[in-house]
């Protein structure tokens, strides 16, 4: 009954927007029982500092391995920790402004900031795990850029998807089905980009036709079936992602609940 009474909530038309009621659920952590910013902030700025470490190290390591910087922007796996590290920086300061500045009003709805924010967690969270899960998978074995760094191929496909998990599991705003579409809305901007790419007679840094191997638009075939079928993963890890929300919300609020009532009876 509690199963079906979810998605009756949760597929309903107004879950497509960016709209909640509770705007503290944006800046103050699903683990603390009490009404301060400040834990939620602390965690965020290592998470904010780390993303953007990743994001520099990648710049400085992989800007000298692929002979130009330019290569640097045509890589999913770049795009995926810049997206961390711009979801990293709107939630630290979203925390930091309510720190600074007090409780933020949404009498008239959510501030642009946090819908902003929000739809970067939507999209970051299920890319990094796609790109984590596709690199070690299948990217790994037979994609190979010489003389990269093992430590920087960690952060970049193992740490990139840590830093996000752990954004998830402290966070108390909700994570909607119907949000779906922002990670499919970011991978089709990539595959617009591939695209766009490959028509103008891009190459990669060893002079190859693709991006990827398994992105190469000359032979458009097995090149559509592979996105067909991470649009499917990304569909997939939302829906993973939800559930993980839901689990944390559940535990979370064990956790608060019980903390109060020793609290009381203390």
């Amino acid at each position: 009954m509690g199963v079906k009474k979810y998605f009756k909530k949760e597929f309903q038309a107004s879950n497509f927007n960016l709209e909640h009621d509770i705007t503290p659920d944006f800046y103050l952590g699903c683990w603390q029982t009490n009404r301060s910013c400040v834990p939620l902030l602390c965690l965020r700025a290592i998470l904010c500092a780390g993303n953007i470490a990743i994001v520099i190290a990648s710049w400085v390591v992989l800007a000298d391995l692929l002979t130009s910087h330019g290569f640097w922007w045509i890589y999913l796996t770049q795009w995926g920790i810049l997206a961390n590290a711009l979801t990293s920086i709107f939630a630290f300061a979203i925390s930091l402004k309510v720190y600074l500045g007090g409780p933020i009003d949404s009498a008239f709805g959510l501030p642009w900031y946090i819908k902003l924010y929000w739809f970067l967690f939507n999209a970051s969270v299920p890319m990094a795990f796609m790109i984590t899960v596709f690199y070690w998978t299948f990217l790994n074995a037979e994609f190979d850029i010489p003389g990269l760094d093992a430590t920087m191929d960690i952060f970049s496909h193992g740490i990139n998807s840590v830093t996000m998990f752990l954004l998830l599991i402290t966070a108390r705003h909700p994570t909607r089905l119907l949000h779906f579409y922002h990670a499919v809305a970011f991978g089709i901007l990539y595959l617009v980009f591939s695209l766009i790419y490959y028509f103008a007679g891009g190459l990669d840094s060893s002079g190859n036709p693709w991006i990827y191997p398994m992105l190469d638009w000359s032979n458009p075939g097995p090149t559509v079936a592979v996105v067909v079928g991470v649009a499917i993963g990304l569909i997939i890890l939302h829906g993973l992602v939800t559930l993980l929300s839901l689990c944390r919300n559940h535990f979370s609020q064990r956790f608060r609940k019980e903390n109060r009532s020793f609290s009381v009876s203390g």
